[in-house]
């Protein structure tokens, strides 16, 4: 069928950097790899950090829950691999520092889990209607689902229906819109009927009306390939396209909402309170094999990319595997790496420490040389703000960053607050364009944790 690439919806501001996709756009999700080891973080989402239902030597079956807690914002956790519990112990954690995992060993017999992932399963003899709503919900909280696209917010308490905001429109977020990162894109061309059984329930447990799929429009392939699935599966007219004209970030839910629906989210609300519902194409088809198959959410797809790496590629990987076994897989390092990233270059975090392991929310592992930092940025060279105003044109969220940055400068947490420095999302867009080399979102970021140190040293 006939499917219309061009990107007709954006938004204010936003930049355009290079997006680097061409190193792995046309690398197959690789199965086979599997760790020896698996840390399996017990704080891996917004919300109540899990407690553990393990002890050390305690032997664990691939798909058991681990790892718990009863509170309502909350996900558990569970063994991606079949082995025996080495201990529970501090591991590197990239927002933490460090944080509680439980150490898997592995079983030297067990083999690498490859997912159901086409049309035999999630086809045409799929049928949302044999489940009910309880029992969509169910499975995704025992499941342990969380948002993939980088927020972790539990996808049990997300998709539930809430008399109070009653959801109207069911947006997917297929845009992938940091450069570098194809995970994303990768699923929806190799995943397609497995994200779309996994709209299709998540639209029946929120009530939805109405459902768009949003993808960038330099993804032509991934447009094309979901389009002919709805067709193939007669859902014309009950799912959309909607082609988002590529600039970054398009794939905030906030820019996301504005392109496609016009609206806006309210500073500091969140999307159901305008009736939009937003879950990452990842998402979706962790939903599906929850529902479907039953299975936990253990694995997932990880782009292992950038200049400093030898063969980048993508990757099913067990959650709980080092950053280091995944680099050591895709050839390893240059001799020009510099920067190990987790994320993208934009709002992805530098680590120092490659025995970090990847967690639910982890869709990539980025390594940049000295040349993709620039020599200026390398360096650590800032200039004086020129006044030029590029961070405000850049804003995707309208605000003055420079303003809330010389604010957290100069220690005026008061005034920070007041220049709307919680309605930052901290894509790093005035940062790349600051001619002066000013970590701008750098200072938005201590600046908003300042704030909450401070209101916690308040409430005590």
């Amino acid at each position: 069928m006939k499917t219309d690439r061009k990107g007709s919806f954006t938004f204010p501001g936003g930049v355009h950097p290079s997006d680097k996709k061409n190193l792995t756009a046309d690398s197959k999700i690789q199965y086979g790899f599997t760790g020896k080891e698996s840390a399996i973080m017990l704080c891996q989402h917004i919300g109540a950090v899990c407690q553990p239902l393990v002890s050390k030597s305690d032997e664990v079956e691939e798909g058991q829950k681990i790892g718990e807690n009863e509170a309502f914002v909350s996900a558990p956790v569970h063994c991606p691999i079949k082995g025996k519990v080495k201990g529970i112990e501090l591991r590197p954690h990239a927002v933490l520092g460090r944080s509680e995992a439980i150490i898997i060993e592995g079983d030297s017999e067990e083999r690498a889990r490859r997912p159901s992932e086409g049309e035999d399963v999630f086809g045409s003899a799929f049928d949302e209607s044999q489940y009910t709503s309880e029992q969509i919900c169910q499975a995704i909280r025992e499941a342990g689902i969380v948002g993939m696209g980088g927020a972790g917010f539990p996808t049990a308490v997300k998709i539930g229906i809430n008399a109070k905001q009653p959801k109207e429109v069911l947006i997917v977020n297929g845009c992938e819109c940091e450069p570098y990162i194809t995970c994303d894109y990768r699923i929806m061309l190799e995943w397609t009927y497995k994200i779309l059984a996994g709209v299709r329930l998540a639209q029946k447990v929120s009530g939805c009306s109405k459902v768009l799929i949003a993808i960038e429009d330099n993804k032509p392939e991934a447009i094309e390939a979901m389009s002919e699935a709805i067709s193939k599966l007669s859902m014309d007219g009950k799912i959309g396209i909607a082609a988002v004209k590529t600039k970054y970030p398009q794939g905030g839910e906030r820019q996301l909402i504005k392109s496609v629906l016009k609206r806006n989210v309210p500073t500091g609300g969140i999307p159901p309170m305008i009736g939009v519902l937003v879950l990452n194409v990842a998402t979706t088809a962790a939903i599906a094999e929850a529902v479907v198959e039953g299975t936990a959410l253990t694995h997932r797809v990880v782009t292992v990319t950038g200049e400093g790496i030898k063969e980048p590629s993508n990757y099913y990987a067990a959650i709980g595997t080092s950053v280091e076994e995944l680099i050591d897989f895709s050839g390893g390092l240059t001799e020009e790496a510099v920067e190990v990233i987790l994320g993208g270059p934009m709002m992805g975090i530098s680590i120092a420490d490659l025995s970090t392991p990847i967690t639910k929310t982890t869709g990539a592992i980025t390594v940049l040389t000295r040349e993709q930092i620039g020599e200026a940025k390398f360096s650590g060279r800032q200039t004086a703000c020129i006044r030029c105003g590029r961070c405000l044109l850049a804003c995707p969220e309208n605000l003055n960053p420079t303003k809330i940055a010389h604010a957290v400068k100069n220690n005026m947490l008061d005034l920070a607050k007041k220049y709307y420095i919680s309605g930052c999302m901290e894509c790093g867009a005035c940062s790349y364009v600051c001619p002066a080399n000013i970590e701008l979102t750098g200072y938005i970021k201590t600046g908003k944790i300042l704030i909450a140190k401070e209101k916690k040293t308040n409430a005590e």
